[in-house]
């Protein structure tokens, strides 16, 4: 199983907008993913999952992850790095079998100028403590907001061509 997780609660958010893409791109390539928005999580997660404890709300999740051979991490900027509730949802996570020697794909974006390469070199630091392995390739999509046309797609050539490669390579990974 694979799994896409846009890595925000935000609602309406452009990180869930480019897991769709991501999701309708990979589906044309042959690839059946299932997405995971992190706006499904249990809203007292930090009271529910975290230390030993599970809710029913989140086991569903937890299933979901269990199952899931690779993921794709799409990842937005917050302050600098990624955003508190992914690092949250990590930690609410059964391991090691949620990503002990699984396999992901990471995506930065934001809406300024550097796509969140810090947030990405930070969550890498994560994945490998969690013996996940990422894929060398990881993309880094600035001014997210010029990238995507109304109805979610992305635009420019150059982004279209590295998407399309980091998509053929994670398939292939």
């Amino acid at each position: 199983m694979v799994t896409i997780i846009a890595s925000t609660n935000r609602p309406n958010s452009s990180t869930l907008k480019l897991a769709q893409y991501y999701q309708r791109q990979l589906a044309a390539k042959g690839m059946q993913t299932n997405l995971l928005s992190l706006t499904q999580l249990p809203p007292n997660l930090i009271e529910t999952d975290l230390y030993g404890k599970r809710s029913e709300a989140f086991t569903t999740i937890q299933n979901q992850i269990t199952a899931t051979e690779k993921f794709l991490f799409i990842i937005p900027e917050y302050n600098g790095s990624y955003p508190g509730v992914l690092k949250v949802f990590v930690d609410a996570c059964s391991f090691p079998e949620s990503f002990y020697d699984k396999k992901a794909a990471l995506v930065g974006l934001s809406s300024g100028k550097y796509g969140n390469i810090r947030g990405i070199d930070h969550f890498t630091g994560v994945c490998h403590y969690v013996n996940l392995h990422v894929m060398p390739l990881k993309l880094h999509i600035a001014s997210i907001r010029k990238e995507m046309d109304e109805q979610g797609n992305l635009t420019a050539e150059d982004t279209l061509r590295f998407t399309n490669e980091q998509m053929d390579k994670f398939i292939r990974f």
